[in-house]
């Protein structure tokens, strides 16, 4: 007996990439005949054809979870956003173990 697999249709919050444009988006809704995606960051909405998209894997989604993570702290520091200051250390710059070092 043979299995014939269908594709599934994605549904709303679904995780998939968008092989038209190469870009992942999580669907919004549809608008006619389109799937409305929209950046896993959030952003702006696209339409897409959905015959041309495709779900996402669990190990995809933490990817390209990752990824915009990254690009946004990238364009942080272009954007001249410092990095956070170090904090103040608890360390008066004694010897913690006094006159007890070997």
């Amino acid at each position: 007996m043979s299995v014939i697999a269908t594709p599934v249709e994605p549904v709303v919050g679904s995780a998939v990439r968008d092989l038209a444009r190469d870009r992942v988006g999580v669907v919004m809704g549809r608008e006619g005949p389109y799937l409305q995606l929209r950046p896993l960051g959030g952003g702006r909405e696209w339409d897409a054809d959905p015959g041309r998209v495709r779900l996402l894997t669990h190990a995809e989604v933490l990817s390209a979870r990752v990824a915009e993570t990254n690009a946004r702290s990238r364009r942080r520091l272009e954007l001249g956003g410092a990095p956070a200051a170090p904090r103040a250390s608890s360390w008066s710059g004694q010897d913690p173990c006094g006159p007890y070092r070997r």
